[in-house]
């Protein structure tokens, strides 16, 4: 594997997955009952957003800067306050999910976090510090899955967000959610994927829909034209969400779009594939 997210590190794809991120870890948190969070492919942790990788390509400029520069108001800024409070919480960095997960949990709760890339494996440890609640795994996330469910807490979140390198990571995560739910039906599962092909990805979350699984929601974000050579577009499939979760992306998706979109080309879709 050789995929590096310094380069995209705080782009608009990261605003809004961790924005979403931030609104699943504090719902769990509302139960005094312990929850595990497992993030498969967790990556470095920590980004410098003055480092040579993230000004080669400065995505994150028309990402969290955006948002930093014109923090929203009202209902939206207070949905978004929590994640916003991380990412400021540390000038200059943008924190991938690990970190934002370690903030955003209370001492009871306990993470894994998977990452295989060496140098990534690396730079985790060291972000991620001595926290005692979290292990670091150096494993593949799709293999490290199957031996980490089910936890023993009865509650929590698994977090896959694949680097999308060899075209196989629809399909390993169609098998893993089938494996999972079955082994942790309990559990919510957050899916992070990019849209280059919309023809590729609606036959896929046809796919998903047809496991009978229920309670999946569909997210997606669009911020420009598809043909762009950067990412542009993205989506989450969200297994089990927080009751609440779809009222507030009401709100926020839209501000998103507003704030994030390029072009006036901006867009955004929020269903449900099952109920």
């Amino acid at each position: 594997m050789n995929y590096r997210h310094a380069f995209h590190a705080g782009n608009f794809a990261d605003v809004f997955k961790h924005a979403v991120l931030a609104r699943i870890l504090l719902y769990l948190g509302n139960k005094e009952a312990p929850f595990r969070v497992i993030d498969t492919h967790a990556g470095a942790g920590r980004y410098d957003l003055a480092g040579s990788a993230a000004a080669r390509t400065n995505e994150w400029k028309d990402g969290i800067g955006r948002l930093l520069a014109d923090p929203p108001e009202g209902e939206t800024g207070e949905l978004l306050a929590p994640y916003l409070s991380v990412v400021q919480s540390d000038p200059g960095h943008y924190p991938g999910s690990p970190l934002i997960a370690l903030r955003l949990t209370r001492p009871q709760d306990r993470l894994v976090f998977c990452e295989l890339h060496p140098e990534e494996h690396a730079a985790l440890t060291v972000a991620v510090g001595h926290e005692r609640r979290a292990s670091i795994v150096e494993a593949d996330g799709w293999t490290a899955l199957k031996a980490a469910l089910p936890p023993p807490e009865r509650r929590g979140l698994v977090v896959i967000d694949p680097p999308f390198e060899d075209g196989g990571d629809f399909r390993r995560f169609e098998e893993g959610l089938q494996e999972g739910n079955r082994r942790w039906p309990s559990g919510t599962y957050f899916f992070w994927y990019p849209i280059k092909d919309a023809h590729e990805v609606e036959r896929f979350v046809k796919r998903i829909a047809r496991l009978g699984i229920p309670k999946i929601l569909r997210a997606e974000l669009t911020v420009g034209d598809l043909a762009m050579d950067r990412l542009a577009s993205c989506g989450l499939l969200l297994v089990n969400p927080p009751w609440t979760l779809e009222r507030e992306l009401e709100t926020i998706m839209p501000a998103l779009a507003r704030l994030l979109g390029n072009d006036g080309s901006a867009r955004y879709r929020l269903d449900r594939l099952t109920v």
